[in-house]
């Protein structure tokens, strides 16, 4: 049986009220497992269930009696973040029930909570050679006045054999604005060293040229006999092309990066260097773990790096560690405010996103004191014993 009109109008008011009471909902510290360097928060700050209402169901009793959902949301993830005018804003990765993923603008006025969607995703123009799927995009206030928009552009691999319907290739896409609104896109990033999926613009010019941190990979998954951040210099972003890439920080073997690491937002500048936050995959018998993981390089070099503390900085705990592609925390925005003040929004397992605080102050102090990774299981006990006499001499 159909349901009457008013009906329609109960079901609909009630979920508005509901949907709501969800957004508003305050986000509280975590207590538990406190270790000083950084502050993480009970709740996601988006899930799916944040999209729009409007988004996801017509409205209209005419064309939806039953008040069904037309087009789905599966997950809110992998965000860029910008702070604009006060208020806290992220660029974030939005998939459908279609695989299909796009770009959507929320915002905050204290970046930990009550977060809500902007009127409309947004309209991302395409090149001649049209993407079937955008992610992971990073945000940039570039010295030169723009806002750059930085992304995986993925594609179906022309050269795949016929009928193999999974093999991809990515490119790094590029776009600017003012506003987050209106963009311009601007060709893909070329690279003569593979594929690029982990491409991040510096926010100024080095040597008058536009800086990039690169990932160069062999294959769409496999980093073959690439990986590692690189470094490249590029003359001109309408036509961002990079004939040389270094790597300045290569994967190791049995390290938290053993198998690919990337960089993860745009470094941050500070009185002693620039800070960087980066994820690092290696390969168990659950399959691939990604973490978060830090350092700091040079302020005139930016491709030097300074400090290097071991080991992890962030690892998915608890509820972090489930989702569509579980055991992975991955982040491409963070946000210093003028309190000096550190948002750290980071995704986990490919399903939502999640906050964690922290200041300038500690985390330079976590970079530049952290013992490095000796790389053996003696040089690690040999920086615990260190610690301990410390310790013991206080």
């Amino acid at each position: 049986m159909i349901p009457t009109k008013e009906q329609f109008d109960k079901k609909l008011a009630k979920l508005k009220k509901e949907h709501q009471k969800f957004l508003s909902k305050k986000n509280k510290p975590v207590t538990k497992n406190y270790n000083g360097i950084y502050q993480r928060y009970k709740r996601p700050v988006l899930t799916a269930a944040h999209a729009p209402l409007h988004w996801r169901f017509d409205l209209n009793y005419k064309t939806n009696p039953f008040l069904m959902q037309r087009i789905g949301v599966n997950a809110t993830l992998n965000s860029g973040a910008i702070y604009l005018n006060g208020k806290y804003l992220l660029m974030v990765r939005t998939e459908g029930w279609d695989r299909k993923s796009y770009f959507a603008v929320a915002e905050s006025i204290n970046g930990i909570d009550n977060w809500r969607f902007w009127e409309r995703p947004v309209t991302m123009p395409e090149t001649d050679k049209p993407d079937t799927n955008v992610y992971d995009m990073r945000l940039i206030q570039h010295e030169d006045g723009w806002i750059y928009g930085v992304f995986c552009a993925e594609r179906k691999d022309p050269a795949a054999p016929k009928g193999d319907t999974s093999q991809a290739t990515a490119s790094g896409g590029i776009a600017r604005t003012k506003d987050l609104t209106n963009w311009e896109r601007l060709p893909d990033f070329i690279s003569h060293h593979g594929q690029q999926r982990n491409l991040v613009l510096h926010p100024e010019f080095v040597d008058g040229k536009y800086a990039f941190y690169t990932r160069p990979q062999d294959g769409f998954i496999e980093v073959g006999g690439g990986g590692g951040i690189g470094w490249a210099l590029v003359d001109d972003i309408t036509k961002a092309e990079a004939p040389d890439e270094k790597i300045i920080d290569e994967k190791i073997y049995h390290t938290i990066k053993e198998l690919k690491n990337g960089q993860g937002p745009a470094p941050i500048k500070t009185k002693k260097g620039w800070l960087h936050l980066a994820h690092g995959v290696r390969g168990c018998a659950a399959g691939l773990r990604y973490v978060l993981f830090m350092f700091m390089t040079d302020l005139k070099d930016p491709s030097k790096i300074i400090a290097r503390p071991g080991g992890y900085f962030m690892a998915p705990e608890g509820d972090e560690r489930v989702g569509d592609v579980s055991n992975v925390l991955f982040s491409n925005g963070w946000i210093r405010n003028e309190k000096d003040e550190i948002f750290i929004y980071y995704g986990s397992s490919d399903t939502r996103m999640h906050v964690a605080t922290s200041t300038v102050d500690q985390l330079i102090d976590y970079c530049i004191n952290t013992p490095e990774d000796g790389l053996r299981s003696a040089a690690s006990v040999k920086n615990i014993n260190k610690l301990i006499d410390r310790n013991k001499n206080e």
